[in-house]
């Protein structure tokens, strides 16, 4: 089959070979704007590559703790008729956990330290179903006996307490206990079981874990506040969410896990979003880079085109020419940047801790950062658009050059040839 003589001249231009200085210096111009193209490329799946690992990691650290779904009844009360609930909810094809839940705020003392914190009564048997955390630490858990009220802490917050393993704290209720001498706090001594670690600071610095019926005793409440879920695909949450207030019977709230961070996960939508565009716009500073280059090939071809012209070339076929020049460069750069940019994607976890070896430094600090190693995740719902972008730039690059060769008067140009 026979090539089409624009894409054959096309290709032979970006091949420009260097009998001259000038045909030299403009395939320089040419591999630079390639080069720059892919170099743009490549950083743009690197970088969303890194941020959406960093959110993968903040996400599965925070749903540790966080179940997909949690159903509670208004005002902090306990649910109507929590056995009835459990049991719709399990109906869901959906949902393959499910755990009643205490939630209430307290105030936990030691000696002259306060601090705030989040109580949450659990079944220790029944929490692994809703959250790896519990999955992972079921034996740490078993201490956790109704009637004994024993409680376990998040690492940060026994650290900031200063407390061990079998050390005793007040726990207060904020709602006190009314007596004839007045209102008086109601407060309760309880033993550290343990401590957990989830690795997401927010929930290590605050959360205190109890058995349920010990919870539902020291906050006199009649059972569970709320039932937690876990479902087959946590990217499903919203919809198994908007399902169950269909289909579960009661005055009841629903919330799922991005409801609870909405504000983080909308704070890194922003950021990425911003971040695609300001590297882009180095990938589009790289594809008009071909503007000069394609410039200077038709300032130098203008005897080749008037020559393709008196042989019967239309305007048509000579700006197809230098469109596929351009498009050649913008092709190249692109697949040469996705395959640099997939590369060290997918091998960052290894380049990264190369690097830090060589220049004896940490990039991510364990005693600062809650990830110490560089995580990536390429998704193909980044790349693709990265691709097309690139291509439709390099492509729009060319028109203008591509259209003044297809201006040029045959007559003019062989003038002084």
């Amino acid at each position: 089959m026979q090539i089409p003589y624009e894409l054959a001249l096309g290709w032979r231009y970006t091949r420009a070979g260097r009998a001259t200085r000038r045909n030299g210096f403009i395939s320089f111009i040419s591999g630079v704007s390639m080069l720059g193209i892919a170099l743009g490329v490549a950083a743009l799946i690197i970088v969303l590559s890194v941020m959406n690992g960093f959110q993968k990691e903040v996400r599965d650290r925070m749903l540790s703790v966080v179940s997909h779904i949690e159903i509670f009844a208004p005002r902090g009360a306990a649910l109507p008729d929590m056995p009835l609930t459990l049991r719709e909810a399990r109906q869901n094809p959906n949902v393959v956990g499910a755990a009643p839940f205490v939630a209430a705020q307290a105030l936990l003392g030691r000696g002259e330290d306060m601090k705030g914190a989040l109580v949450r009564g659990i079944d220790p048997a029944l929490e692994g179903e809703v959250t790896d955390l519990a999955a992972k630490n079921v034996a740490g858990l078993k201490v956790l006996v109704p009637g004994e009220f024993n409680v376990v802490l998040g690492s940060e917050l026994a650290q900031q307490m200063g407390v061990l393993p079998g050390d005793l704290v007040t726990v207060i209720a904020p709602s006190g206990q009314i007596t004839p001498a007045g209102v008086v706090p109601r407060l309760k001594q309880m033993k550290v079981a343990g401590t957990f670690n989830s690795g997401h600071y927010e929930y290590d610095s605050t959360l205190v874990l109890m058995h349920h019926v010990d919870a539902e005793k020291f906050f006199r409440l009649e059972g569970p506040t709320g039932i937690r879920l876990k479902l087959r695909d946590l990217h499903e949450a919203p919809e198994v969410a908007l399902q169950l207030v269909h289909s579960l019977s009661g005055n009841l709230l629903i919330r799922d896990w991005t409801q609870q961070n909405k504000t983080w996960f909308a704070a890194v939508q922003v950021e990425k979003r911003m971040m695609f565009i300001i590297l882009t716009l180095i990938v589009a500073v790289a594809a008009f880079n071909l503007v000069s280059t394609l410039v200077m090939t038709v300032t130098d071809k203008r005897a080749d085109i008037a020559i393709l012209r008196t042989l019967g070339a239309s305007p048509k076929s000579i700006m197809g020419i230098f469109v596929v020049q351009g498009a050649m460069v913008g092709v190249i750069g692109t697949l040469a940047g996705l395959v640099l940019g997939l590369v060290i994607a997918f091998n960052i976890d290894v380049i990264v801790p190369a690097i830090e070896k060589v220049l004896h430094t940490t990039f991510l600090p364990k005693d600062i950062y809650l990830i110490s190693s560089m995580p990536s995740e390429p998704q193909y719902s980044d790349i693709m658009p990265i691709a097309v972008i690139s291509l439709i730039l390099a492509f729009v690059a060319t028109l203008y050059p591509s259209w003044r060769a297809s201006r040029v008067n045959p007559a003019e140009a062989l003038r002084y040839e």
